[in-house]
């Protein structure tokens, strides 16, 4: 989905700046990732991240890892230097291709730039899935194991306007960035779920983050200075909520403002429940993981080829529940988060 500026540092598995990939992870037999038939011919599965630090990432990279120990297969990773870096992960990519990978798994960060990498990848028969984040097309993949981003938005959209339920809405979008699908899904699902049109007038200001912390609060304060009356946000993730936060506490708003988000890492579960964020979508980027390497390794042994969409999940956090919404608490969000 889908993701973006970390939240923590974490020891890279793969740097695209170099364009060199390293084995990041390993079946039982494990291998340095010398080419298909390596490690006694287990299956070579390879993995592309748009970072490697942000922990969405972190824990698919995990779920790919555990997948792959229990499949038999040597996973390779990758990822972009950051969120957007197209060309790192079309380099990625080729170089992957080139060592003899039977499947690759990418969270697209440009839903169309990269399909020319993708179809070159599948023309020389490499199965191809999109992980949280779909192509543009979506059928620029083979397949699709992600979070259903329109809905994540659908559900924080329907739970702002329950929770404003009397009061005329004065909105702010943080979003994401132009090109990537995830972003343009959750923002439409937002304003479908509160029921507004793309030109609504309730929507007083929109600005891209990139998903970033510093860049949402600094997108922040120039709606408040555009609109200091807003009373809703709607943030693309977590870090983008948190990053507004900061800003409507500096002008004292951080009571009487609603802010939601969609992604449901750790510690954006522990603002919904220290109260600096209302809810957010929570999704589950260890299962897309874990499903894609099975995929690949089960087509490599004799199986079908994935095709089309397959849905990881999606469910609203939030300790302040609505009627007619449904939610789970921040309990439930705490026993799946990741980060």
């Amino acid at each position: 989905m889908p993701r973006t500026t970390a939240l923590a540092r974490v020891a890279a598995c793969a740097t695209v700046a170099a364009l060199a990939l390293t084995a990041c992870g390993s079946g039982s037999k494990g291998s340095s990732g010398s080419g298909a038939g390596s490690a006694g011919g287990a299956v070579k599965v390879g993995l592309i991240t748009k970072t490697d630090t942000n922990p969405f990432f972190v824990k698919m990279k995990q779920g790919a890892e555990k997948s792959a120990k229990e499949n038999g297969a040597t996973l390779v990773t990758a990822a972009g230097k950051f969120d957007g870096d197209n060309a790192g992960q079309i380099a990625a990519l080729e170089n992957m291709v080139a060592t003899g990978v039977k499947g690759v798994l990418i969270t697209p960060s440009d839903s169309k730039a990269i399909l020319p990498a993708i179809k070159k990848a599948r023309d020389k028969g490499v199965l191809v899935i999109a992980l949280d984040s779909p192509t543009d097309p979506q059928d620029g993949t083979d397949a699709l194991f992600a979070t259903d981003n329109k809905q994540a938005g659908v559900l924080i959209g329907q739970y702002a306007k329950a929770a404003m339920a009397g009061r005329t809405p004065k909105i702010a979008t943080l979003d994401l960035a132009p090109g990537v699908a995830v972003g343009r899904l959750r923002h439409d699902g937002f304003l479908q779920g509160f029921g507004l049109a793309a030109d609504d007038p309730a929507v007083a200001c929109s600005q891209d983050t990139g998903g970033d912390q510093a860049k949402a609060q600094t997108a922040m304060e120039n709606c408040l200075q555009k609109a200091p009356d807003l009373n809703v946000v709607y943030t693309i993730n977590e870090p983008a909520a948190l990053g507004a936060y900061t800003a409507l506490k500096a002008k004292g708003r951080e009571k009487d403002v609603l802010v939601v988000s969609v992604d449901g890492g750790c510690t954006g579960i522990q603002a919904v429940k220290d109260g600096k964020i209302a809810a957010t979508s929570q999704q589950y980027p260890l299962v897309m993981a874990a499903r894609g390497v099975k995929a690949v390794t089960d087509y490599a042994k004799g199986g079908a080829k994935p095709t089309g969409y397959t849905d990881t999940g999606v469910t609203l956090v939030t300790d302040q529940p609505q009627a007619g919404v449904d939610a789970k608490d921040t309990a439930y969000g705490q026993e799946n988060c990741w980060g």
